[in-house]
Order: C-alpha cells, then sequence, then structure tokens
C-alpha cells in the first residue's frame, strides 16, 4: 500500500495563446480554452502509482464545496483509498493554471484556505496500516514531518516531493529517507550549482538515495557514492503540469519492482514524458504499456565516478 499525505487540488486550466505581455495590447490575449483539471501533488503521484497497479490510500483533506466532492470522486474512481482523508468546513484548494499552448509551459495561481491545514497532532499511526511505502509533500510540514517520522521508525521508505524552501524544509528532509526534490531546491539549499556536488552536500547517512528532477534534462540520483544521471526524453510537450509528480509515481513504482537505480531514472523519466503529452496533472498519468512503448528511445543514464 503506497500511503501519501499532501495537496489535492481542482484546476482550473486557461490555455492561451502565449502569455501576455505588460502594457499595450500585448497585455491582453485571448482564451483559447478552459478546462476544469484534476491534480495536486501528491493526489496525482497517487493516481499515476494506481494507474500502474499499486494500491494507493490518500491522507489529507478536503474541503465541503462542490471542489471537495470532485476531487475525492475522482481519487474513488481511480480506486485511491480516501476513507482516513478528513473533511473540513471549508473551500477546497484550487489552482488557476495559466497554460501557453505555444511551449506547453505553465503558471500556477492557487489558494488553500487555512482551515484545510493539518498538524501533527492529528496524524495518526493507524494511518500507515499496511504501508509499504510514504510518501509526502510540503503542504502540511509539520503533518509530513510526524508521518515520515513514524514510518521510519516502522522501516517503511518514506521519499517526498520538495518543490519550495521554507524554515521547515530541512526538518523534512531529515525526517524521509529517499528525498526527491525539484530541480532548483538543491542549489537553494546548498548554493552549490553543481548537481552532483549539491545532491552530496545534502546527502544524510539515513538516506538511501538523493534525486532531483531536471525538466527536460531529466534527472539525477545519488545511490550511495555514486552519481547517475538520466537524460530526458524529448517529445511534443502539450502541457507540462504534473509532469513531476508523474515522475515520483513511477519512481516509486519502479523502485518497489526492484529496478536498478539507472533503470528507475529511466522508467520515471519516460513517464513523465508522456504525461507531457497529455492534458492535466490526474488525466495524464501513463499505463505501463505508455511507458514501456516510449521507454527504447529513452537516452541511457551514465554514472559518475564518486
Amino acid at each position: 500500500m503506497i500511503v501519501g499525505l499532501g495537496e489535492n487540488s481542482v484546476d482550473h486550466v486557461y490555455r492561451l495563446p502565449h502569455y501576455p505581455q505588460p502594457g499595450g495590447s500585448a497585455s491582453k490575449v485571448a482564451i483559447d480554452r478552459h478546462d476544469v483539471r484534476l491534480g495536486g501533488q501528491v493526489a496525482t503521484t497517487l493516481a499515476t502509482c494506481a494507474r500502474l497497479g499499486l494500491p494507493t490510500r490518500y491522507l489529507g483533506t478536503f474541503g465541503d464545496d462542490d471542489h471537495g466532492r470532485l476531487i475525492r470522486q475522482a481519487l474513488d474512481r481511480r480506486r485511491i483509498d480516501t476513507a482516513l482523508a478528513l473533511v473540513r468546513p471549508a473551500p477546497n484548494r484550487y489552482a488557476v493554471i495559466l497554460l501557453d499552448a505555444s511551449q506547453g509551459e505553465r503558471v500556477v495561481l492557487w489558494e488553500r484556505d487555512a482551515r484545510l491545514a493539518l498538524s501533527a497532532d492529528d496524524v495518526d499511526a493507524s494511518w500507515l496500516e499496511g504501508a509499504t511505502l510514504v510518501h509526502v509533500d510540503a503542504t502540511d510540514e509539520d503533518a509530513a514531518i510526524a508521518l515520515a517520522q513514524l514510518a521510519r521508525e516502522r522501516g517503511v521508505p518514506v521519499t517526498c516531493d520538495l518543490d519550495r524552501v521554507t524554515a521547515r524544509t530541512a526538518a523534512l528532509l531529515e525526517s524521509v529517507t529517499i528525498p526527491i526534490l525539484a530541480e532548483h531546491l538543491p542549489r537553494q539549499l546548498t548554493g552549490e550549482p553543481d548537481d552532483e556536488r549539491a545532491l552530496r552536500a545534502l546527502r544524510r547517512e539515513h538516506h538511501r538515495q538523493v534525486v532531483v528532477t531536471l525538466g527536460a534534462r531529466g534527472s539525477a540520483m545519488l545511490d550511495g557514492d555514486q552519481f547517475i544521471r538520466a537524460a530526458g526524453v524529448p517529445v511534443p510537450v502539450v502541457d507540462s503540469t504534473g509532469a513531476g509528480d508523474v515522475f515520483r509515481g513511477a519512481f516509486i513504482y519502479a523502485l518497489l519492482r526492484g529496478d536498478a537505480p539507472a533503470a528507475i531514472l529511466r522508467f520515471a523519466n519516460a513517464a513523465a514524458a508522456v504525461s507531457c503529452t497529455k492534458p492535466g496533472a490526474m488525466d495524464s498519468a501513463p499505463t505501463l504499456d505508455d511507458i514501456d512503448a516510449i521507454i527504447a528511445s529513452a537516452p541511457r543514464s551514465r554514472a559518475a565516478a564518486p
């Protein structure tokens, strides 16, 4: 059972021919299309795990509004267990996503009511029943740290999705066993622009691996003393929303399957590439056949000497 604690979101996606620019007529852009899509970091990662056949459990909070009911129903349809998730008297987290159709890149504007927040006191040991791996993000950091520590005490591996630096980032990194960081984070945390040196500076004794996603450049991992880099898979980008979350779900699948470190990165890179060819976050979660169809074209990883 993959247990995930963190963000879910209802995304209002506005597809634009290009981003507006300040000043004059360039500041006004007609909307090509408006879609309501479903996502959120942990929700999308779990949707990927579920699409690949893994049993999953979502822990987090839903609002008691139409958005909250919509995202919960979507998770239930994907056979993601939401029985232990909480419902709070507040609007659900939502985002406005501006998608540049010319490049597939996006800007995310989001809002989350403070009443949705989880604290460490909300964490219950029963949440870990049957868990083979725990995945957390930084939405409610104290709760994530508490759950990660409980999981580690039980010998359960913990992965994470971190894309911003806060006062609690160091403590959250300490609590997990396999940090998976967004591209800019290692440099922000260490001041080191080189990927390998940054990961070596971040690694702690209990970290099984330290991983960084690199966007179109692929991903990299420090596995023990071995640094491994896997190139990205070039694809026509339709929408990059959720690609990093899909990467993490595929990483978890390949890790639990027992793949070698370089193969894990290749598999996760291929999954993220597939997701970029489809609109939305949760809706872009690939099947195993999708990934297998593209993985043969993925460049091989190369290992650097320690």
